[in-house]
């Protein structure tokens, strides 16, 4: 087993919902493993409140939870991400910046509970749907052998170590 803590960046466009959800699901049930964090391209600047209601009922840590820019991971001193996964397919559709690390990505689009109409119970089901989908999807990714996840990782490396200029295999050597 390895004491390293991976980094993951969940995308969506409006940081308000679906990401906020997989970033709770993925820091309760990774815990120690991995670090997940998540940001939007343009960012509503709230949380969904259904979505604060849902987290804080099912008792996750909500400390830091904020809709943030995608830009904010993109900067230099901003931690180095993985694994990028996008949850809505407008953000999978987008030009994403340049993630320092080349990090692995994916999209794992789901609907938006924040565009369910009908009643409050209604909308509210939509939020418990999404939690549902990405608590799955996140589940089968957390099941991943942390050997397979360290290889990729090494691949990651080899292929980065083929990109090296003449002079950073010189001053290398």
């Amino acid at each position: 087993m390895t004491g390293r803590i991976y980094n993951i960046l969940f995308l969506c466009t409006g940081n308000s919902a679906r990401s906020i959800l997989a970033e709770a699901i993925m820091n309760k049930l990774g815990h120690g493993r991995f670090r997940a964090f998540s940001a939007g391209s343009q960012p509503k600047g709230a949380v969904h409140p259904y979505a604060l209601d849902l987290l804080q009922n099912l008792h996750h840590d909500m400390t830091g939870l904020r809709s943030k820019s995608w830009d904010e991971f993109a900067a230099p001193e901003a931690p180095q991400m993985d694994f990028v996964f996008t949850v809505c397919d407008n953000a999978a559709a987008e030009v994403c910046p340049v993630w320092p690390g080349q990090p692995m990505s994916a999209h794992w689009g789901i609907p938006d509970p924040a565009a369910a109409e009908g009643t409050e119970a209604q909308r509210r089901y939509a939020f418990t749907e999404a939690y549902r989908l990405l608590g799955n999807r996140i589940g089968i990714f957390l099941s991943l052998p942390l050997k397979a996840i360290d290889e990729l990782s090494l691949q990651r490396k080899l292929d980065e170590i083929g990109r090296m200029t003449d002079r950073s295999t010189d001053s290398a050597a």
